[in-house]
């Protein structure tokens, strides 16, 4: 499934054949052959010419490259035969020394985000380039040997229009004029670096510069660009000092410099994920440049993503994994850093939410839902090729495997734990690593074993969940005191644990932390004899400050304290505990929905925390869509409906919770008299003082408007109209999506699985397909999204070169969640029993069915 895959076997192989030196690598963009003819179309091909120094023994090997054309290639200065390279692969025969492999190629420009992007602003007609390599994606911009431990010095040189900037992995450069239209900029060479993190963005962009000054007086020159359509929008000061407190915290804390010459942003349009850590040119996906109200969540979860790239320029850049056996360990670190350097930065500044809180509300929940789906993994998974390796940015990759640091963190203290984190850069700096290596630092500067945590936190999956054990008097004293652990039977490991247990009571109207007791467990039962002659307080909370990975079950006294005081717990860490808690109840069919959603809409306006605030209203829909029972589902549905009413106008005019809010109640509306209310929302006649009914909130509107069938086709063109912007394209494609109309639904449906659509256009509609009490016009697209599978898994038409982005938005988001009753679920089985596929295609499809019969469980409970 995974075109041009590349193995581990093949790539330690060639580990052990080869040593690169350096890569030239000319780039042009002005639509030229090196000749100087015009490419057949160039606005979607350009040329590259690399240069590529090596040493190797005698072996036959092959260098990476995906191109439309291979031109010319030279090895050391003798033609490479043609039969040698077959659109993916460059055979070459070499003997033993030193080697110049040049290659000249046409090569394709990306719709959907993989290799060099090609965007042109529907604002202004401005052409932006970016580059995404991760995870072997360079091979189509360059010939590479396309590896991480094959690391090798980087020199671009890019030709393109005068009036461009044209940014890459080493500092900004003047461009020469090359002719009366086009210029050449020609970059320093980087430090040795993988393919994977070097970099080319270009395009005629707004840009910001900016100084980050050290205590010694020594600078990291900084930059910041967007399109020009957003310049308006950029809130640079607050970018820049995230970024400015980020190496702050790093540079002390890890002990070295940042480890190259200057700090590039780069925002750029659709990006397949939050940012990408090339060396000293990050990519950020420019949604994060607001145009419009967001709550505080969205600027924090901004500061996260800026201080997660910024990690990696240490782990990931300077320090490269081997291979992605350890994907986990780099985007786990930077996970768990990105969270250490906010919660550092509180501690200075104390203008910041609870990082950790966040966390528990956010990221541990997609890391609890994906580990306990079918497909669930080790931390440390088996990453044996580059499809295992795509499937593998995950909950359990980036959540679970910061959590499980953070355990170790708890086991080791945090003082030893960065002591380790500084030997190991020391010693590893700009070369590559394994988990033994970090341990090795880890246990040094700790003097602990750590061989458990390889075999118990890393190299088995599922979550173990927690509960206390106890007895106790009449008057409430602890006469014996001990924690339960189990695990699923499929995933019987019992770990070893650093938790703590919060004792909680309501004192003076507030429920508040009065004893806290930290401890190891193993094991089923572990006594733990300092809470023997305690009293029973109204709430016990395991694992409090979220030391470690587990869910926690409450007991009846203390669950019936959260539900009557959720509102006045005044921690913000141990309301995430809760609320994580209470959610894991939900779903597992142990607390009915109701009851779930009526504990949501007593706490969640007063959440001081926007992330949990965003995170339970749309927990509280899942649970009343899809795990309260069927015929109870409508009553609950317009209870929410009224409780959200009540809450927005109880919320401060112009504050977050007034925005959050109506969002949520946006989304709840499923009559005549919803939609009238939305209605005059959008016209502006009665929406609630103090809400900005700005353009992000009005196609919001629109697209609940089309769900409902209140607004259609001749609406949602007046929007785009008035919102010519890629992001009002895109959110025009979603809005005709979730449309009732059938001929809309059609259109829809073809332009996800039909047509060459561009990635984040693709994925607005496949997200909005698919509604609840759209049954009649919906019902056909059930067997087609079973056609769409065979054909995906089959590699039928296009499907057999269609990105591995678009092929997951069609298998994952256009699975038919709202149809999926028990006799859908017996005809997938049939279907999946009866067709052999890719384990790709068995994988995301297993993980919706599960899903689904976790709802049909719940309903029917």
């Amino acid at each position: 499934m995974f075109r041009a895959n590349i193995t581990r076997d093949e790539a330690n192989a060639r580990s052990a054949q080869l040593h690169v030196e350096s890569y030239e690598v000319v780039v042009d963009l002005t639509g030229r052959r090196p000749d100087g003819t015009p490419l057949a179309d160039g606005a979607a091909t350009f040329t590259s010419t690399t240069t590529v120094r090596f040493g190797s023994i005698a072996c036959v090997t092959n260098a990476n490259l995906i191109a439309d054309e291979l031109i010319a290639a030279t090895l050391d200065g003798e033609p490479v035969p043609a039969e040698a390279f077959d659109g993916e692969h460059l055979t070459l025969e070499l003997s033993e020394g030193d080697h110049v492999l040049e290659t000249t190629s046409v090569m394709r420009y990306s719709r959907t985000g993989e290799g060099l992007h090609r965007f042109v602003d529907p604002t202004d007609d401005r052409v932006y380039l970016y580059s995404q390599f991760e995870v072997a994606d360079a091979r189509r911009m360059f010939a590479t040997f396309e590896q991480p431990d094959l690391k090798a010095t980087f020199q671009f040189t890019v030709l393109a229009p005068q009036e461009w900037t044209v940014l890459s992995n080493s500092p900004a450069v003047e461009p020469a004029a090359v002719d009366d239209r086009f210029a050449r900029w020609e970059f320093a060479p980087t430090a040795r670096i993988s393919t994977y993190i070097t970099a080319v963005c270009s395009g005629e962009f707004h840009s910001v510069t900016d100084v980050h000054t050290r205590a010694d007086g020594s600078e990291i020159p900084l930059s910041i660009h967007v399109r020009r359509s957003l310049a308006d929008h950029l809130d640079a000061a607050r970018i820049f000092e995230t970024t400015k407190r980020g190496f702050d915290v790093f540079e002390h804390h890890f002990g070295r410099p940042y480890p190259f010459e200057d700090y590039a942003q780069v925002f750029v349009p659709e990006f397949n994920f939050g940012a990408m850590e090339n060396a000293g040119c990050v990519t950020f996906r420019d949604e994060y440049i607001f145009r419009s109200r967001q709550t505080v969540a969205a600027y924090e979860g901004r500061d996260n993503t800026i201080l997660h790239e910024m990690a990696h320029m240490w782990f990931g850049d300077l320090v490269t994994m081997t291979w992605w056996d350890d994907l986990w360990l780099n985007e786990s670190f930077a996970e768990w850093a990105s969270h250490f350097a906010q919660e550092e930065i509180r501690a200075q500044f104390d203008d910041r939410a609870n990082p950790w809180a966040t966390f528990c509300n956010s990221r541990k929940t997609w890391a609890y839902r994906q580990d306990q789906l079918p497909s669930t993994h080790p931390i440390a998974a088996d990453m044996y090729d580059l499809e295992a390796v795509e499937l593998n940015f995950d909950g359990i990759t980036y959540a679970k495997g910061a959590s499980a640091l953070r355990q170790l963190v708890a086991f080791v203290g945090k003082d030893d734990f960065l002591a380790g984190v500084r030997s190991y850069f020391a010693e590893h700096a700009w070369g590559n690593t394994q988990l033994d290596d970090l341990l090795h630092h880890l246990q040094v500067a700790s003097g602990r074993d750590l061989s458990f945590f390889t075999t118990q936190w890393l190299q088995t999956a599922g979550v173990n969940t927690l509960a206390a054990d106890w007895d106790a008097d009449a008057e409430g004293v602890f006469s014996r005191f001990g924690i339960r652990q189990w695990a699923h039977a499929d995933w019987p490991t019992l770990r070893r644990h650093r938790v703590a247990v919060g004792f909680y009571n309501v004192v003076d109207g507030v429920l508040t932390r009065t004893q806290r007791f930290e401890f190891d467990i193993d094991g089923e039962y572990t006594d733990v004899p300092e809470v023997v002659g305690q009293t029973r307080p109204d709430l016990m909370l395991l694992n409090d400050d979220d030391l470690t990975y587990a869910k926690i079950r409450l007991d009846a006294r203390s669950l019936s304290t959260l539900v009557d005081n959720i509102h006045v717990l005044d921690d913000e860490l141990a309301r995430a505990l809760a609320w994580g808690a209470t959610w894991d109840l939900t779903r597992d069919g142990e607390m009915a929905a109701a009851d779930y959603v009526e504990l949501v809409l007593r706490g969640v306006g007063v959440e001081t925390d926007l992330t949990a605030v965003n995170a339970l209203l749309l927990q509280a829909r899942t649970a009343i869509d899809y795990y309260a029972p069927r015929a109870d589902r409508r009553a609950l549905a317009d209870r929410f409906t009224g409780g959200l009413a009540r809450l927005l106008k109880e919320a401060e005019p112009g504050s977050d919770h007034q925005l959050s809010i109506a969002r949520a109640l946006a989304l709840s509306i499923n009559d005549a008299d919803g939609a009238a209310v939305l209605r005059a929302w959008l016209d502006g006649t009665e929406a609630p003082e103090g809400l900005a009914i700005d353009t992000d909130l009005r196609w919001r509107l629109l697209t609940e408007l089309a769900r409902v069938g209140a607004a259609g086709e001749a609406e949602i063109a007046a929007e785009a109209e008035r919102d010519r912007t890629a992001t009002g394209a895109e959110k025009a494609a979603g809005a005709r999506a979730a449309s009732k109309d059938a001929a809309a639904k059609a259109e829809a449906w073809a332009a996800a699985t039909e047509r060459d659509t561009p990635n984040e256009t693709h994925f607005q509609i496949c997200s909005q397909f698919w509604q609840l009490d759209q049954d009649e016009v919906l019902a056909p697209y059930a067997d087609l999204y079973l056609d769409v599978v065979d054909a995906i898994g089959s590699g039928r038409g296009t499907w057999a070169t269609a990105s591995t982005t678009i092929r997951q938005h069609v298998l994952g988001l256009l699975f038919p969640r709202p149809l999926a009753d028990r006799a859908f679920i017996a005809k997938l089985d049939g279907f999946l029993e009866g067709r052999q596929l890719p384990d790709s295609v068995r994988r995301l499809v297993s993980e919706r069915r599960d899903d689904a019969v976790r709802a049909l469980n719940n309903q029917e409970r």
